[in-house]
């Protein structure tokens, strides 16, 4: 992909589209570029919406990625209230809902995801609320306002991270909550069954109610009448039973939106289908961030949502636009707050077979080393910053400790990275 001399169009002003925008001033694009969002707000900061800014911790401005005059600096032209009806990548057009026609010579597309809806009676209800977008969490603060003024319960139906950060900030409110989660355990996807059973024992002891296995039937609205002495919804289950709630937020996954680029003939698998540099099948193209799914050098496909990803893959987005290679293949890294516990995750611990426990998981400061056919996978760290930074280096350059070696407290893996 040549450098492009005319206009850059980037689809979507989340965490990947701005930094596109601004990897692209930085590495002395002077051409027009143009950012696209479809929200009235601001750029803002995502992963503070189940914490912080529900907790009423933080303010408007503090949630505020960039603000209008930052990005006027650079150059950069924010649209808000925007939205894309069409892509033409032949034409090299992007033609909105408006009717209006903006031409490309480079476009990236930064689309993010939307969460599942829950398909069942009762889903739709103005009480059964989703969490991605900064005007879903104001409106579940509103509600937990009013739960808490009420004495409502609130229901969670995913145990997953957004679904547990949501149960910790509204215990710590004071509400009462229950998670139905329908596996076997917390966060098995992403978690070794250890560590699923220590958070499911850190909610329990906040007096959060789990529900496993559980199976969802229907949301039923309470009438008029009744809602006066009693919460306006009832999660009825399979099995018979229910849990009365003033709240019920959702949590079940999100899908990447991939239908512009679907619709535009762009490669796409669970996301757009984009390679280590961030480059689409379409010519002049690249995406970044949650919309995405990378091609990794087995022919596997791998969707990360993190803002590590959207960070990162927007400078290589930028990057290829620019007609340089920067691909983005370094260690994944996430993290969950959850009550006064902070989870950092180095790599991904999908196929591991054994794992070891580094300190003591009673004192809440700990990590779990993932291990697959004796090589280091992943690492798990609780309330062990040193830990997290010292795996992500450990992974970044193959260095691999034995399991022995990681449980051993008095062993220094640091040492490892100087042999």
């Amino acid at each position: 992909m040549s450098a492009p001399e005319g206009p850059i169009v980037i689809v979507g002003a989340g965490q990947a589209g701005v930094q596109t925008a601004e990897a692209l001033r930085s590495a002395g694009f002077a051409g027009s570029i143009t950012l696209l969002g479809d929200e009235a707000h601001m750029p803002y900061h995502r992963p503070p919406l189940s914490k912080a800014w529900l907790a009423g911790e933080i303010s408007a401005e503090q949630l505020v990625m960039r603000t209008a005059e930052a990005l006027a600096r650079k150059n950069i032209e924010l649209r808000l209230n925007c939205t894309v009806q069409a892509i033409n990548t032949s034409a090299q057009t992007v033609t909105l809902t408006s009717g209006e026609v903006l031409p490309y010579c480079g476009l990236a597309l930064s689309t993010g995801s939307t969460p599942r809806n829950l398909a069942l009676p009762g889903g739709n209800d103005p009480g059964v609320l989703p969490l991605r977008s900064r005007d879903n969490a104001s409106s579940i603060a509103q509600r937990l306002t009013e739960c808490a003024d009420k004495g409502w319960p609130v229901v969670v139906i995913g145990g997953g991270f957004i679904g547990l950060e949501l149960a910790a900030t509204a215990s710590k409110k004071g509400l009462t909550v229950t998670v139905l989660e329908a596996a076997p355990r917390l966060l098995g996807r992403v978690l070794a069954p250890v560590l699923s059973e220590w958070y499911a024992a850190l909610h329990r002891s906040h007096g959060v109610t789990l529900v496993l296995c559980a199976q969802v039937q229907a949301i039923e609205a309470e009438s008029a009448a009744a809602c006066a002495i009693q919460p306006p919804l009832n999660v009825r289950m399979n099995d018979g039973s229910h849990y009365p709630a003033g709240l019920v937020v959702v949590g079940i996954g999100v899908s990447a939106n991939d239908t512009l680029a679907k619709a535009a003939g762009i490669d796409c698998d669970r996301g757009i289908i984009v390679d280590a540099s961030a480059r689409t099948s379409a010519p002049h193209v690249v995406a970044a961030g949650d919309c995405t799914a990378r091609r990794l050098d087995d022919g596997s496909l791998l969707r990360l949502e993190s803002v590590q990803n959207a960070s990162e893959q927007g400078k290589s987005a930028a990057a290829a636009l620019l007609g340089q290679d920067r691909p983005f293949t370094s260690t994944p890294w996430f993290w969950s707050d959850q009550y006064d516990k902070k989870l950092q995750m180095a790599g991904l611990s999908t196929g591991a077979d054994s794992w070891a426990v580094r300190g003591d998981m009673a004192s809440g400061n700990f990590s779990v080393f993932h291990f697959r056919a004796g090589l280091l996978l992943a690492v798990d760290s609780v309330n062990a910053t040193k830990d997290h930074l010292l795996a992500r280096k450990l992974l970044d350059t193959s260095t691999s400790p034995t399991a022995q070696q990681a449980a051993d407290t008095s062993f220094d893996l640091a040492g490892l990275l100087t042999r």
